[in-house]
């Protein structure tokens, strides 16, 4: 029989509902008996214990709230009745003692990558697109059009055929075709075969909203961000773009290129606007002479590398009940499995690890480090605090619906992407990851701004749980969604990649299911699966400005 309840963490005094419950029902677990006195949705929680006002909430072994009214034994949480809460957090010099996992099976095992002069490996073959300035933005959309529609890049061939078929349809006085109805022209796949650069993953492009008006500290962010994206082990080529006037200026972009790349050696070109004879101009001259890039890159063919040269980002996103208990430890068990084969594993959104703080540090044995995560937390946390706002703020409706309802039951189970090796660094938005190991990167837990500081840090790949479903894709490292319930998977096949919902139902172990992860990783890594983020062109890009943003 299939289980109804879990108990997270032995010193929790709250249950899990696996399934939906109803009130009056009778829930055996462990020996113990609950009379439910609500009707307990799939997700949510109900209390083992008559809690009294002021009675910490546990869960996964931590405090993640404080009972506002009286609730029975067998009551459901919810945010009535419950407000955040997290234990203080300090610097205690503890001597972590880590188990590494049996990586026997992985030890030599290799991936097909990219192999970049500076010794990195990237697990796609891109050439980027930059602008300094937002004014370029169009520039980059009208030059995107044309290169992925000649290329073979583009995906929308399906939907612009659909719409030539309702058009079609109109004039003729026809009954108007359903989707389901209509044929595309070429399928991924075959747009795929047709593309002429076989060893290029794709041309992307970072639109975005800045490099100038707002404060010169955003443009100096920026470019730091810009320059990251530039040496990124997955790309082989940049064209940038600058308008001329712009607060970020080229030769800013390079200084913080060759500081981050002192050697840099890939091909850069330039294009200034307001130093060309005209738009048209520029435009054809950007196509032309990229073009005759993607010419030198397609050179470039992938080659076996050793597991210790990937960088993996973890981040969750639309988040669930059920996140925190299979997805995430899923998703961390492969964090230990690579920390444990010497590969770079990257654990973000400081706001949802709000509550998991004091085990972060006393996980990281260097002082200096630990410091700094304390500091840029508090930092964070008065920012969002002095804006009228906190981290007690975060989930989201969607997350409380689906029984996240305060800021440390979220944080607490996002912590679990982790896993529990030790933390060997802590590094500020856009610091590159340096460290075989475990490292915090400060970043929002917004989805795209989190994802778009991962990759800065050097991540090559992205697995990205959820348990709503979320579209969310990075252009240059990636990305793998992790569904952590069953039946997301089946209701948005076409966004997940991989299903955890076995260990809800208890068919896999969290072990099994994270030995399975990096099994898709390795073939994502070598080019032999394409994550359907990456298929449907998700090319999220969002710079932090360092404002508020939970």
């Amino acid at each position: 029989m299939k289980r109804k309840v879990l108990k997270v963490n032995e010193e929790d005094n709250v249950l899990v509902a696996l399934t939906d419950l109803s009130k009056g029902e009778t829930i055996s677990y462990n020996g113990s008996d609950y009379l439910l006195q609500d009707d307990i949705q799939a997700k949510h929680k109900f209390f083992t214990q008559d809690m009294q006002p002021g009675d910490d909430v546990i869960m996964y072994g931590v405090l993640v709230g404080k009972a506002q009214a009286f609730i029975p034994k067998g009551g459901w949480m919810n945010t009535s009745n419950v407000k955040h809460a997290a234990a203080p957090y300090e610097y205690r010099k503890v001597d972590y003692k880590w188990t590494a996992p049996d990586v026997s099976k992985f030890r030599n095992r290799t991936f097909n990558g990219y192999q970049r002069k500076d010794g990195s490996v990237g697990t796609a073959n891109y050439w980027l697109f930059i602008p300094t300035v937002f004014c370029e933005n169009r520039n980059l959309d009208v030059i995107k059009e044309a290169l992925h529609n000649e290329l073979g890049y583009a995906v929308t061939d399906k939907y612009k055929h659909y719409t030539k078929m309702l058009v079609e349809a109109y004039k003729s006085g026809e009954e108007l075709p359903s989707f389901e109805a209509s044929v595309p022209p070429l399928s991924g796949e075959v747009r795929r075969g047709l593309r002429p650069f076989k060893n290029v993953d794709g041309i992307k492009f970072l639109n975005h909203q800045g490099g100038c008006g707002g404060i010169r500290q955003d443009a100096a962010v920026l470019s730091k961000l810009l320059a990251a994206y530039a040496n990124h082990p997955n790309v082989a080529g940049v064209t940038v773009l600058s308008l001329g006037c712009q607060n970020l200026q080229v030769q800013d972009f390079k200084n913080d290129l060759i500081a981050v790349a002192p050697h840099f050696d890939k091909p850069l070109l330039i294009f200034e606007q307001q130093q060309s004879q005209s738009e048209e101009q520029l435009i054809a001259d950007a196509i032309k002479e990229t073009y005759k890039g993607l010419i030198e890159i397609n050179k470039i063919e992938r080659q076996p590398a050793t597991l210790d040269k990937m960088c993996v980002g973890v981040k969750c996103g639309g988040s669930d009940g059920f996140s925190g208990i299979s997805a995430n430890p899923a998703v961390g068990y492969c964090s230990d499995l690579l920390v444990a084969l010497n590969a770079k594993v990257l654990l973000a959104e400081f706001p949802e690890l709000c509550g998991a703080e004091q085990n972060l540090i006393d996980r990281t044995a260097d002082e200096g480090a630990a410091r700094k995560f304390m500091r840029l937390m508090k930092a964070y946390s008065d920012s969002a605090e002095a804006a009228g706002s906190g981290f007690h703020m975060n989930p989201s409706p969607g997350n409380i619906k689906d029984g996240l309802i305060t800021d440390a039951i979220k944080s607490s189970g996002a912590a679990k992407k982790g896993g529990t090796s030790p933390v060997v660094d802590v590094l500020d938005y856009t610091e590159p990851a340096t460290k075989p190991g475990l490292s915090l990167v400060c970043t929002p837990g917004n989805d795209v701004e989190a994802t778009t500081g991962k990759a800065a840090s050097g991540a090559t790949l992205i697995l990205f749980t959820t348990g709503l479903g979320t579209p969310t894709g990075n252009p240059v490292c990636p990305t793998i969604k992790v569904s952590s319930n069953s039946n997301l998977t089946k209701r948005m096949n076409d966004i997940i990649d991989i299903d955890t919902g076995p260990v809800i139902e208890g068919d896999k172990t969290i072990e099994q299911m994270g030995e399975d992860i990096l099994e898709y990783c390795i073939k994502a890594a070598s080019g032999e699966v394409i994550p359907k983020a990456v298929l449907l062109n998700q090319d999220d890009f969002i710079p932090w400005k360092r404002g508020v943003s939970l």
